[in-house]
């Protein structure tokens, strides 16, 4: 078959395509290796790596912060926090009923004097204070009833009078200081406590 091809279309010359051009300083060099620059193929990225590093960082500081957080939590403190200091349950005031207090009862209702003249009434006759005042208050719209004291020394029988009156809220407040009174009890229209009227 190479014979009829070779009619066809001519005999073709057997030389080298090397042959055909002049020889220069390279051609004789041995071809035992690679001859000229070679480039390093560029390695494709795999980004899996990273991305399997950062689950498994992730992973070992959320173990980290969550074995840290149980232990804090069956101690029952943090460990990290300062432990000096006073604690709030240490320093909360007891009540302590004073029945030499002096007290003021004003009523901040539409009652025109009448609520503070029930609860004066009833202040006296139970011995939680002695009453120095009893009348209507400068407002009359007050929809939340109190008792107010100056002097931190008071803060203890305020809040065993305001348990008295029904567990009415206790403020500490300078307006109050004025006055011949050391406890004020401001009466609204929320007051549900004793009174004699």
């Amino acid at each position: 078959m190479a014979k009829e091809h070779e009619a066809a279309h001519g005999t073709r010359s057997r030389r080298s395509p090397a042959s055909e051009y002049p020889e220069d300083r390279f051609d004789g060099l041995p071809s035992d290796g690679p001859v000229g620059s070679h480039r390093v193929t560029a390695q494709p990225r795999v980004t899996r790596h990273f991305v399997i590093g950062g689950l498994i960082g992730a992973a070992l500081l959320t173990t980290v912060g969550i074995v840290g957080v149980t232990i804090a939590g069956s101690s029952g403190k943090l460990p990290l926090l300062p432990t000096s200091g006073t604690s709030a349950e240490s320093t909360k005031v007891k009540p302590v009923l004073d029945p030499e207090a002096k007290v003021a009862v004003l009523d901040g209702t539409t009652t025109d004097g009448d609520a503070a003249t029930g609860v004066a009434a009833a202040i006296t006759s139970e011995d939680w204070g002695v009453i120095v005042l009893a009348g209507p208050a400068a407002t009359a719209d007050v929809e939340i009833s109190a008792v107010f004291y100056s002097d931190q020394a008071h803060e203890a029988a305020a809040l065993a009078l305001a348990e008295r009156l029904g567990g009415v809220s206790t403020y500490q407040r300078d307006e109050y200081a004025n006055g011949e009174a050391q406890l004020t009890v401001l009466i609204g229209d929320d007051y549900a406590g004793p009174s004699e009227a």
